[in-house]
């Protein structure tokens, strides 16, 4: 009995120092456990980091992109390129943002180039703002000038208006200096024996006038061509109306603008000499007692007048 003591305890204490040994195993196996854990959630925190900021970045590269193509597109330069390099910024953006599995010192190495690209794009628009303000200036400077061209045509155009004006003023003028003029107008009255009375400081009687004469003297004018001149006579009796009849050789002229009836017209070979003109009229009825006019019209002008009267 005493020696089955023993035997017993030794295995107990055998059994106790084995359980002891597989604890501090255990316990050492999950220490080792939880130290790995730990790395890889570092390591996939880092990673997460990594991932972060270089997304950040892309998108920061892609936002000054989209700006610098805008403003190429607005200084009128050739965007080309840069579409070409904003496509495959997308590419890099969606392959980041599918999760796969890429090396992030590889996305660093692209992100420097397009870093770089986005400085040499930089100093592409410094050189198109350049030009595009030379061609700012340079279009300033012809607008100016072609201000000035018209400033200039337009000081030309009043020039030449008022010396038209001028001239045509002097023009008038010298057509008015060179006009006929007629004096001394008497109408004569003509019985059917042809003897005359001086109508136009006596009343004649009605009865009497057969005919009526008109003379005048047209004076002498060195400014007036020695030509033929047509001399338009209107005669106008006691109510203003104008004695015409086209049996007679009536007919219209135009002056000033306006239409006008004359009683009868005469060529006169004009000489520049103070000549006396005479011109006899028929009218073919009775002439109304009362005042008459008698009107001289030549190139435009009315050259002079008379009277005589009828009781």
């Amino acid at each position: 009995m005493e020696n089955k003591q023993p035997k017993a305890n030794g295995a107990l204490i055998a059994a106790l120092v084995i359980m002891t040994i597989l604890a501090g195993v255990s316990s050492y196996l999950l220490f080792e456990q939880k130290d790995v854990n730990k790395n890889q959630e570092s390591t996939i925190a880092a990673r997460a980091e990594e991932l972060s900021t270089t997304r950040i970045k892309l998108d920061s590269i892609s936002t000054a992109l989209d700006a610098k193509i805008a403003e190429v597109k607005k200084l009128g330069g050739d965007v080309t390129e840069l579409e070409r390099v904003r496509g495959q910024l997308e590419q890099d953006r969606a392959a980041l943002r599918r999760g796969q599995r890429i090396s992030i010192s590889k996305y660093e190495a692209k992100i420097r180039q397009y870093e770089a690209f986005l400085a040499e794009k930089d100093t592409l628009i410094a050189q198109l703002r350049d030009e595009n303000q030379v061609l700012v200036t340079t279009n300033q400077t012809l607008n100016d000038e072609n201000s000035g061209l018209k400033t200039e045509r337009q000081t030309l155009t009043d020039s030449v208006q008022r010396i038209s004006a001028v001239n045509t003023d002097l023009s008038e003028k010298v057509t008015r200096a060179s006009a006929l003029r007629a004096q001394n107008v008497r109408v004569f009255a003509l019985n059917s024996k042809g003897k005359a009375r001086d109508a136009s400081s006596d009343e004649v009687k009605a009865r009497r006038v057969d005919k009526i004469r008109l003379q005048y003297t047209l004076l002498d004018n060195p400014l007036t061509r020695q030509e033929e001149k047509e001399v338009y006579i209107r005669v106008l009796d006691p109510s203003g109306a104008v004695i015409s009849d086209e049996g007679t050789g009536s007919g219209r002229f135009d002056f000033n603008g306006q239409e006008m009836m004359y009683t009868a017209k005469q060529t006169v070979p004009y000489t520049n000499n103070n000549q006396n003109v005479d011109f006899t009229y028929t009218r073919g009825q009775a002439y109304k007692p009362g005042k008459y006019t008698v009107e001289l019209y030549a190139e435009g002008f009315r050259i002079g007048e008379g009277s005589f009267a009828i009781r």
